[in-house]
C-alpha cells in the first residue's frame, strides 16, 4: 500500500497549487482520505477530508474558502487545490487514508504518504 504526494513547491502570496495524492495497492473507493499539514515547529493541522464517494467535504477553517479537495476513484487520485495562498500555508502536506469513514482526527488515519513541501513567499 502507498500513498504518493505530489504537486508542493514555490508560490508567491496570493498563487494557486495543486497537490495530488496517488494510492495503490488499496480499494481506493473504500477509503475515505484527508489532507493534513505541518509546519515547522507546529502539530500536525487537518485540512480537509473527503468520503469514499466524493459526495461530502469538510475543511479546517484556516482554508475554508480557499481550499477545494476532490478525488477520482477511477484513477485512485485525490487532489487539493489551493488558491489564494498565504505565507502561514507553508507547511508539508500529507495525504492519508481511512478505511470506511472520514475523520478529522489524524490518529484515526492508518496510511498516510511521505508528504509535499508547500512554501507560500511574501
Amino acid at each position: 500500500v502507498q500513498l504518493q504526494a505530489s504537486g508542493g513547491g514555490l508560490v508567491q502570496t496570493g498563487g494557486s497549487l495543486r497537490l495530488t495524492c496517488a494510492a495503490s495497492g488499496l480499494t481506493f473507493r473504500l477509503y475515505a482520505m484527508a489532507w493534513f499539514r505541518q509546519a515547522p515547529g507546529k502539530e500536525r493541522e487537518f485540512v480537509s477530508t473527503i468520503k469514499r464517494s466524493g459526495s461530502l467535504t469538510n475543511y479546517g477553517d484556516s482554508v475554508k474558502g480557499r481550499f477545494t479537495i476532490s478525488r477520482d476513484n477511477a484513477k485512485n487520485m485525490v487532489y487539493l487545490q489551493m488558491n489564494s495562498l498565504k505565507p502561514e500555508d507553508t507547511a508539508v502536506y500529507y495525504c492519508a487514508a481511512r478505511y470506511y469513514g472520514a475523520s478529522y482526527n489524524q490518529n484515526d488515519y492508518s496510511l498516510w504518504g511521505q508528504g509535499t513541501q508547500v512554501t507560500v513567499s511574501s
